[in-house]
């Protein structure tokens, strides 16, 4: 999020949940990317916050009560109050439980996978618009081609991220296999451990998909406990989703910390798995 916005982000956050009887008095950020999340205090709530022009609030909040319905593994809303998108001062806000963040440790392959498995399944069960994994992947394409928003990328490495892009996106998309709802990011940072197992958190990445793009965000060993995995596919995606990573460490605005760093390692890793040396 912006610097000039942030602060007015915290005191919207804060006021809305003061203003449902909850007990604030202080806001610990938790992370600030294009969503601010807040952890308050000490009423122990997370809010997510967002500009009312860049955001999907309400599909997020929807999604998590149908999910919540079918006993998928999802975070939940904070049930002292009205499960619904709260907007003030230019900013949507949420209100969602706090789970302590545990170690990824805490949560074995074998666990991670069967909740992965569970999520998928309850998913199966709800119709929902969602975009297509390949609009996520234009996404990236799009910055890639920017060089205005990707001024330190070199030339080199672009073409190499625009190339894999546009194979890999070709080749997944053309395969013809089943495809579902999926997390869209189902990676650790997105997971959380608690006393009745993993859930997961952050569903506005949801877009639809064949199962192994949602596996290609998780630890590699996830995949040895999920079932069928098309081997081959998820090899593609793990290729696809590294370039797409890569890509968002490159935009200019990115603020992920040690971010170009992992950018370069990234870059080396896609080299080595298409064999461009």
């Amino acid at each position: 999020m912006e610097a000039s916005a942030f602060p007015r982000a915290v005191a919207a956050a804060m006021s809305i949940a003061s203003a449902l009887d909850l007990t604030v008095d202080d806001a610990i950020v938790l992370q600030d990317s294009n969503k601010l999340a807040l952890r308050l205090l000490p009423c122990d709530v997370l809010a997510r916050v967002a500009p009312v022009a860049h955001q999907v609030a309400q599909f997020e909040v929807d999604l998590a009560q149908r999910l919540r319905e079918t006993a998928s593994p999802v975070a939940a809303l904070e049930p002292r109050v009205e499960p619904r998108v709260y907007e003030r001062d230019g900013f949507v806000v949420t209100l969602w439980t706090y789970y302590e963040p545990l170690s990824p440790r805490e949560v074995s392959p074998d666990d991670y996978s069967n909740a992965l498995e569970r999520l998928h399944a309850g998913m199966r069960k709800i119709d929902v618009p969602a975009p297509h994994f390949t609009d996520r992947v234009e996404q990236a394409q799009l910055l890639v081609a920017s060089r205005d928003r990707t001024p330190a990328l070199a030339d080199a490495d672009r073409a190499l991220l625009a190339d894999t892009l546009r194979n890999l996106r070709r080749a997944i998309g053309g395969r013809g296999g089943a495809e579902q709802l999926l997390h869209g990011e189902p990676h650790p940072g997105n997971v959380r451990a608690t006393k009745n197992g993993p859930l997961f958190i952050d569903l506005e990445t949801c877009c639809r998909g064949p199962v192994e793009f949602d596996l290609a965000h998780a630890p590699d060993e996830v995949s040895d406990h999920y079932p069928d995995v098309d081997q081959d596919l998820l090899r593609e995606c793990r290729i696809l989703v590294l370039a797409m990573i890569t890509t968002w460490r490159w935009d200019r605005g990115d603020q992920l910390p040690n971010g170009r760093r992992l950018a370069a390692q990234w870059l080396g890793q896609i080299r080595a798995a298409l064999g461009a040396g």
